[in-house]
């Protein structure tokens, strides 16, 4: 369970999607860190990412963890974001046998699930077809 302070802590991060871009060698990077991955460089700046891109990998989970068995099968994405980092997250809004390598995808805010005796609702982001992909 995360703690109130960490939750906070975190919040751009799970509902809007914020990375940085480091000063040094100009590369995104999600989630944020002390040290850019690409050029060790320690300075970074905050980022809004866009929330595009395309699913890179995916499974379906028919076995799920304690917490999510309400939401079993569910799928999971590598989604490459157009600014370059990789992101693991739900898929939401597609049929499983609709999921393909190299489908655009957008992040989207949704229910991840409900926790605690009186049901408190955490949310954070998923991905889903781009609005215009969707069948109408």
């Amino acid at each position: 369970m995360m703690d109130l302070p960490r939750h906070w802590r975190t919040e751009k991060i799970r509902y809007a999607l914020t990375g940085e871009v480091c000063t040094r060698c100009g590369k995104a990077i999600f989630p944020p860190r002390d040290v850019c991955p690409h050029c060790a460089d320690a300075a970074q700046k905050e980022h809004a990412l866009s929330g595009k891109g395309h699913v890179y990998s995916y499974a379906t989970v028919y076995d799920a963890p304690a917490g999510y068995t309400d939401y079993q099968p569910y799928s999971v994405a590598l989604v490459k974001l157009e600014e370059g980092p990789l992101v693991t997250a739900q898929l939401t809004d597609v049929d499983k046998e609709d999921i393909h390598i190299g489908m655009p995808v957008e992040m989207v805010t949704r229910k991840i699930r409900e926790k605690g005796p009186n049901g408190l609702i955490v949310y954070g982001y998923k991905f889903r077809k781009p609005l215009q992909e969707q069948p109408a």
